[in-house]
């Protein structure tokens, strides 16, 4: 039985159920329909066929259900127009919630219609992938990406609850299970430094794994934490910033690979490499702590360099873009020592354009 956990955030605080989170979430519904409001759920396409139930069982009624595409492109204006639409057809009132069921995609999308539709209404998520149980769920960033960047349209916007049920992971591909894994690795590196060494220690970790559930517990409660103290990102420096750990270089990946291309994690795990690169450059860490991660990425089936060339320049270009960035200076987050991740401004391009060529970029 895995406790709960709450988001601590004053009257906006709210709860991230673990163990028997499907009757919570039934709960829930029931209470929402009894107050007389409207319900409504975007979802994945891909985590309804594999869970064509989940949602009817947990009280939703066909009708109430817009199926999205799955993928990164579905954060888009296209589909932000296409989910406002929904709502508005269905004459949807201030009173009403939103429910997000998929993956990282769904959750920000969702999250994002529920805080632009009359203003802002309630939202839910429920997660379905391992990097949304860990990372997309739990904080509030909602938002879409533009052909320009990553997220680079969005809103703070907490959700009303968060309902985690591992055993949809069983479902779940193994390419997208090992994405996941490295937004839990990040956890390891930025702020506990127990949880990477017990991922180094497992002989394995899959979706029918005991240890998975508290591992994602731990995830979410450091989120949690970091979140509390920091929860718009507006730290000068540390605080939120730091769960974007390895980040800055993903979200440049993705933007010039295309998004889809990698996903989220894949950049992830590529930018976690380069990360500890920096750190070592930076004199930070020692040179050793890059063997163990890539040893931890390789271990847990994610790339550790990009899979074909990629412009410098053009990465570059859109690391100027990155939310973090202040006063037009890249803002990267490094490590002082495996476990304690920091900001660090100022760093010389010419150092960044050889990481990135290490790591599989060309001129």
């Amino acid at each position: 039985m895995i406790k709960p956990l709450t988001v601590e955030l004053g009257d906006r605080s709210y709860p991230i159920h673990f163990s028997n989170s499907l009757e919570a979430l039934r709960t829930d519904i029931r209470a929402l329909r009894a107050s007389g409001k409207s319900l409504r759920t975007l979802a994945d396409k891909g985590a309804l066929q594999a869970q064509p139930d989940y949602l009817t069982r947990a009280g939703f009624t066909e009708d109430e259900i817009l199926v999205l595409p799955a993928g990164e492109p579905t954060k888009s204006l296209q589909y932000l127009g296409e989910a406002l639409s929904f709502l508005a057809q269905g004459a949807l009132n201030r009173d009403s919630s939103v429910f997000a069921f998929g993956g990282g995609v769904t959750g920000d999308l969702a999250g994002y219609t529920a805080a632009s539709y009359l203003r802002g209404i309630d939202f839910y998520q429920i997660p379905t992938t391992l990097l949304s149980m860990v990372d997309s769920s739990v904080g509030g960033k909602t938002g879409i990406n533009l052909p320009e960047g990553k997220n680079l349209v969005g809103a703070f916007w907490q959700p009303q609850a968060v309902y985690i049920e591992t055993a949809l992971l069983q479902t779940l591909s193994p390419r997208e299970f090992a994405a996941g894994m490295a937004e839990v690795i990040k956890y390891g590196m930025l702020a506990d430094l127990s949880l990477f060494e017990e991922l180094e220690d497992l002989e394995q970790l899959d979706a029918h794994s005991d240890a998975l559930s508290g591992i994602v517990r731990q995830c979410c409660a450091l989120k949690a934490r970091i979140v509390a103290e920091d929860e718009k990102e507006t730290a000068s420096s540390g605080g939120r910033a730091l769960l974007n750990l390895g980040h800055t270089f993903a979200h440049a990946i993705e933007n010039v690979a295309g998004y889809g291309d990698y996903l989220h994690g894949e950049a992830v795990a590529i930018g976690l490499k380069m990360a500890a690169q920096l750190s070592v450059e930076l004199s930070q860490i020692d040179a050793s702590t890059i063997q163990r991660v890539e040893a931890i990425l390789a271990k847990f089936a994610l790339p550790v360099a990009l899979k074909s060339p990629l412009p410098v320049e053009a990465l570059v270009q859109a690391m100027t873009k990155d939310k973090k960035n202040r006063s037009g200076k890249i803002r990267f987050v490094s490590m002082q020592a495996l476990g304690k991740a920091v900001t660090t401004e100022g760093i010389e391009t010419k150092l960044i354009e050889q990481i990135l060529i290490d790591g599989g970029a060309n001129r």
